[in-house]
C-alpha cells in the first residue's frame, strides 16, 4: 500500500501546490482579487473535480481486468479510449457551463465588484477544462498500471510551470504585459496543457506503458465500454459534486457574510485541503488494490487493502488535527502577513475556521477512503446517495442555518461542513463493514461469468 500510495500522495500534494501558487500570487493583488479568484475557482473547481471522478471510473475497471489477467492489454486500451471520449464530451459541456458563471454568481447574492472581476477570470480558466480532465485521466491510468511515480514527476513539473506562468502573466515579466487576475487564469491554461503533453510523451516513450498503445486508434468505438464508464463514473461524479458542492457552497455563503470572511475561508480551506490530499491519495491506492483483489476474487485481499488504507488515513488525519490546534497562526502566516495590524481581522477568522477544521479531520479522512474502497468494488450508486443526503441535508442545511441566521457567521458555516462529513463517514463505514452481507463481494465464478 505504501509503495503505491506514496507517489499518489506526493502527486496530490504537488497538485495542491499548483493551486497554492495561484493563491500566493493572487493574494498579492488584494482581498478583492482573492475573493474574485475564490468565487471563480469555486465554479471551475467543482466542474473539474467532478469530471476527474467521472473519468476516474477507468481505475476500478482497469484494476479488475488486471486482477482477472484476461486479455488485459486489449481491455485496458478499450477502457482508456472510451474514458477519453467521455472526458472530452463532459469537458466541453463544462466549458459551456463556465460561461454561465456570471448569472450563477449574481444569483447567489455576491458583491457586484467581486463578480465583475470573477467572470472574465472564469471565462479564460474554462479553456483549461479539456486538457485538465484528460491529464487527470492519464494520471489515473499510469498509476493503475503500476507507474504512479510518473504522475508525481509530471505534477512536480507543473508546479514550476505554474509559478513561472503566474510570474510572467500576473505581474508582467519576460516582455509580457501585467494581466493581474486574468494572468493567473492564463497560467493555469498553459500549465494544464503542458501536463497533458507530458503524459502523451510518457505513454509514447515509456517501454512498459507503450505496449498498451493507449494513444492508438482513438477514433475506434467500443460502445459497451463507453456506457460502462458512464455507468460507474456518473455516480462518482455526482458524489464529488455533492461534497465539492458543500465546500463551494460554503464559499458562496461566506461571500454573503462578508469579503473578509470569504478571504479567510479561502486561506483556511487551502490549508485543510492540503492535509486532505494524503487520505485522498491513500484512497486512490486503495481503489487500485481493492480493484485488483476484486478482479481476482480474493476476499481476504480486499479486506486487507481496505482496512489498511483506513487505518493509515485516520492515523494521519489525527496528526494533522493536532498540528492545526498547536500552531494555527504559523500556517495562516504562510498566506497572510500576520504581523500587519491591518490583517488582524482576516487572521482571526482564519484561525477560528482552522479550529473547526481540526475537529473534522478524522471524519474527512474516513469518508474519503471509505468511498474509494467501495469504488474498488465498483460500488458507486449507494455511496452517491449517501453523499447527496449527508452533504446537502445535515451538511449544507446546518451551514445555512448557523452561518446566516445565528451570530456564529463564518464559524457556523464551518460547523455545517463538519456535520456533513460526520454523517457521510459514518454511513460509508457501515456499508464497507457490511460489504459481505450487502453482496458487494463477488466470487471468482461470478466474475468469470
Amino acid at each position: 500500500m505504501l509503495r503505491l500510495a506514496a507517489p499518489l500522495v506526493g502527486a496530490n500534494l504537488l497538485q495542491m501546490a499548483v493551486f497554492a501558487v495561484d493563491v500566493l500570487f493572487v493574494a498579492r493583488l488584494g482581498p478583492e482579487a482573492l475573493a474574485a479568484s475564490a468565487l471563480g475557482v469555486s465554479v471551475f473547481g467543482l466542474l473539474i473535480w467532478s469530471l476527474s471522478g467521472l473519468v476516474g471510473a477507468a481505475s476500478p475497471l482497469i484494476a479488475a481486468e488486471l486482477g482477472r489477467r484476461r486479455h488485459a492489454v486489449r481491455e485496458v486500451r478499450r477502457t482508456v479510449r472510451m474514458a477519453g471520449w467521455v472526458g472530452v464530451i463532459a469537458a466541453l459541456v463544462a466549458v459551456g457551463l463556465c460561461q454561465l458563471g456570471g448569472p450563477v454568481l449574481r444569483a447567489t447574492g455576491q458583491a457586484e465588484a467581486v463578480v465583475v472581476r470573477a467572470v472574465p477570470f472564469l471565462t479564460v480558466l474554462s479553456l483549461a477544462c479539456v486538457p485538465m480532465v484528460l491529464a487527470s485521466l492519464l494520471r489515473t491510468v499510469v498509476s493503475t498500471l503500476g507507474r504512479p511515480g510518473i504522475g508525481t514527476a509530471i505534477t512536480g513539473m507543473a508546479v514550476g510551470v505554474n509559478a513561472l506562468g503566474n510570474w510572467i502573466f500576473v505581474f508582467g515579466h519576460a516582455g509580457m504585459p501585467a494581466l493581474g487576475l486574468i494572468g493567473s487564469a492564463w497560467s493555469s491554461v498553459v500549465t494544464s496543457s503542458a501536463m497533458l503533453l507530458a503524459y502523451a510523451l510518457v505513454l509514447r516513450f515509456d517501454r512498459n506503458l507503450h505496449r498498451y498503445r493507449l494513444l492508438g486508434r482513438w477514433w475506434r468505438t467500443e460502445w459497451r465500454r463507453f456506457f460502462e464508464v458512464w455507468k460507474i463514473g456518473l455516480p462518482i461524479c455526482a458524489t464529488i459534486i455533492a461534497e465539492a458542492g458543500l465546500f463551494n457552497g460554503a464559499a458562496l455563503l461566506m461571500g454573503r457574510i462578508g469579503e473578509l470572511q470569504l478571504a479567510a475561508h479561502t486561506v483556511a480551506l487551502q490549508l485543510a485541503s492540503i492535509s486532505f490530499q494524503v487520505p485522498f491519495g491513500l484512497g486512490q491506492a486503495a481503489t487500485i488494490r481493492v480493484g485488483l483483489a476484486y478482479g481476482a476474487g480474493d476476499r481476504q485481499a480486499i479486506a486487507r487493502a481496505g482496512w489498511t488504507a483506513l487505518a493509515m488515513s485516520v492515523g494521519f488525519m489525527a496528526l494533522t488535527a493536532a498540528i492545526m490546534v498547536i500552531a494555527p497562526r504559523f500556517f495562516v502566516g504562510l498566506y497572510v502577513d500576520t504581523a500587519n495590524p491591518g490583517n488582524a481581522p482576516l487572521v482571526g477568522y482564519a484561525v477560528q475556521f482552522l479550529m473547526v477544521a481540526a475537529a473534522f479531520q478524522l471524519f474527512d479522512g474516513a469518508q474519503s477512503t471509505c468511498g474509494a474502497i467501495l469504488r474498488g468494488l465498483q460500488d458507486t450508486r449507494i455511496p452517491m446517495a449517501i453523499a447527496l443526503f449527508g452533504y446537502w441535508i445535515p451538511g449544507l442545511g446546518t451551514a445555512i442555518c448557523l452561518g446566516l441566521f445565528t451570530p456564529l457567521g463564518g464559524t457556523g458555516v464551518w460547523l455545517g461542513l463538519m456535520a456533513g462529513l460526520v454523517v457521510v463517514s459514518a454511513m460509508l463505514l457501515w456499508r464497507w463493514h457490511n460489504r459481505d452481507h450487502l453482496g458487494l463481494l463477488p466470487s471468482r465464478d461470478t466474475l468469470a461469468g
